[in-house]
């Protein structure tokens, strides 16, 4: 047998076991709290983004390295979002700053395919072949990102910038997912008013 130290960390640390988990400040908060619900949304949109990146990779989008930036920058929307203000230091502030860069490269993504794609003329249901039905649903996904980190932004909490990254990046994600549908050559379906 190897001796313990050679093996791999394990990946459970039994920490939260009690139902507390810790931000990057070091506080203790219980695992309900609305900094870890934003966290916890945020990674869900970054799993969706990931699925929908793997669809449209497939598919060989143009766009899949953006969606990986994308998911890279949600890295810091999370860092950004599990340092407090209340309780950050300087160098924690240092560390997790988000700036309105990211924003700013967002909208230029977003008129840039909207130059490309039909005007919207109904209110289209999220299908459309694969990748554009992955990136619907990271949409949705996005969405409730945003209303998770609202409240921490209007606490003074959270950064304003991160709640405009999720704004503008549900922007960009509902068009890339026509600009999918329309490379990809899949009907948009749009939503009928059903027979009474």
């Amino acid at each position: 047998h190897s001796p313990r130290s050679d093996r791999a960390p394990r990946i459970y640390t039994r920490t939260g076991d009690a139902g507390f988990s810790s931000t990057f400040t070091g506080e203790r908060r219980p695992k309900g709290d609305r900094i870890f619900e934003a966290l916890g949304a945020t990674d869900e949109l970054s799993s969706a983004i990931g699925l929908a990146g793997e669809f449209s990779s497939e598919k060989g989008h143009v766009f899949v390295d953006q969606l990986h930036k994308v998911q890279c920058m949600l890295q810091d929307v999370g860092s950004n979002i599990a340092t407090p203000l209340s309780s950050a230091r300087e160098a924690h502030l240092k560390r997790t700053s988000f700036s309105e860069k990211p924003v700013v490269e967002l909208e230029q993504w977003i008129d840039s395919y909207t130059q490309q794609l039909p005007p919207l003329r109904a209110f289209i249901l999220p299908v459309g072949g694969k990748s554009s039905a992955a990136l619907h649903f990271s949409r949705a996904v996005c969405r409730r990102a945003e209303r998770c980190v609202v409240p921490l932004v209007q606490a003074g909490e959270a950064d304003p910038n991160v709640a405009k990254y999720l704004n503008r990046l549900s922007d960009y994600l509902f068009v890339l997912a026509r600009y999918a549908a329309m490379k990809e050559g899949k009907e948009e379906k749009i939503y009928i008013k059903p027979e009474p």
